[in-house]
C-alpha cells in the first residue's frame, strides 16, 4: 500500500500538458474541481471522465500510475459510497432495520463515490505533469497580488513545494523503517486493525525523528547557500504564456459551457 502512494510525484515527459504553462495548469485545475462540483447528472459526469480520460491519454501518464494514486483513498470513497446508499428518495429496494436503499440511493452513491475519484485524479495530474520548481513559481506568481497585504507569498509558495517535494521521500523512508522492523519479527500485516495498528508505533517513532534530521539538514543547506526568502531572488526560467495555453484556456472555457447545457438539458427533461 505505501508504494501505491504516488502524490506528489513528478513524472518528467514532452508532451503538451507538461510544456504548458505551469500557472496555467493551476488555474485549469482549479476550473476543472469546480465544473466536477457543478455536474448535476450522469451525462454532464460521462462527460467529464471523458475529459479526464482524454488529459491522460495526452499527458502520457500511464493509467496504472492513476490507479495508484485513487487506491490510498478507496476506503473514504467507500465509505462515501454507503453513506450516501441510504440517502435516497423513492420506493425501497432492500429494508435494513430503519435504513432503507433504494434506486436514488443507489445512484448517488456511484455518482459520489466517482466524483470523488475524478477529484483525486485531477489533483494527481497538476503534480505529475508539473516539477516542485515550476509549482513554487506559479503559486508564487499568481499570489503575487497578496503582497500588497503584506502576506510572504514566496514563503507560503516553499512551504508547500517543500512539503510536496517530500512526499516520495518520506514514503520512501517508512518501507526503508517497515523493512528493518519486519526484518526484527515485527509482525505488521495480520491480526486485527488495533493491533496492525499498534504495530505502527515503531515505525513513527524513528520517522519523527528522521523527519526532524531531515528538515535540519535542509536548513542548513539553504542557510549555507545564503538564502534570505524571495527578497531581490531573480528566475533562472522566465515564464511566459504560449498559444498553447491560450487554446487550452478556450477548450476549458468550451467545456465548462457544455457542463452547464447538459445540467438545462437534463433539467427541462425531467
Amino acid at each position: 500500500m505505501i508504494s501505491d502512494i504516488t502524490i506528489g510525484q513528478y513524472f518528467p515527459g514532452k508532451s503538451v500538458v507538461h510544456k504548458m504553462d505551469s500557472r496555467m495548469k493551476i488555474i485549469l485545475t482549479m476550473i476543472f474541481i469546480v465544473s466536477l462540483f457543478l455536474c448535476k447528472n450522469f451525462i454532464s459526469l460521462a462527460f467529464i471522465v471523458a475529459a479526464i480520460t482524454a488529459i491522460i491519454a495526452i499527458s502520457g501518464i500511464s493509467f496504472k500510475t492513476i490507479i495508484k494514486s485513487i487506491k490510498p483513498l478507496i476506503f473514504v470513497i467507500v465509505l462515501t459510497a454507503i453513506i450516501n446508499l441510504f440517502y435516497g428518495e423513492g420506493e425501497p429496494l432492500v429494508q435494513i432495520y430503519k435504513f432503507s436503499i433504494t434506486f436514488d440511493g443507489i445512484c448517488t452513491a456511484v455518482f459520489m463515490a466517482c466524483r470523488i475519484a475524478i477529484l483525486v485524479v485531477a489533483g494527481s495530474m497538476l503534480t505529475y505533469t508539473t516539477s516542485p520548481t515550476e509549482l513554487t513559481d506559479a503559486i508564487e506568481r499568481l499570489f503575487k497580488p497578496l503582497k500588497y497585504i503584506k502576506i510572504d507569498v514566496h514563503t507560503i509558495a516553499m512551504i508547500m513545494t517543500i512539503a510536496l517535494r517530500f512526499i516520495p521521500t518520506l514514503i520512501e523512508e517508512i518501507e526503508k523503517i517497515m523493512a528493518a522492523q519486519k526484518s526484527r519479527g515485527a509482525d505488521m500485516e495480520s491480526g486485527r486493525l488495533i493491533k496492525r495498528v499498534k504495530a505502527l508505533v515503531p515505525v513513527l517513532i524513528p520517522l519523527f525523528i528522521s523527519s526532524f534530521r531531515r528538515a535540519t539538514e535542509l536548513a542548513y543547506a539553504m542557510e549555507c547557500r545564503c538564502y534570505r526568502g524571495g527578497a531581490g531572488r531573480t528566475k533562472m526560467k522566465v515564464v511566459k504564456m504560449h498559444a498553447r495555453d491560450y487554446a487550452a484556456l478556450a477548450v476549458v472555457a468550451v467545456y465548462v459551457a457544455l457542463i452547464f447545457y447538459f445540467n438545462t438539458l437534463m433539467a427541462a427533461v425531467i
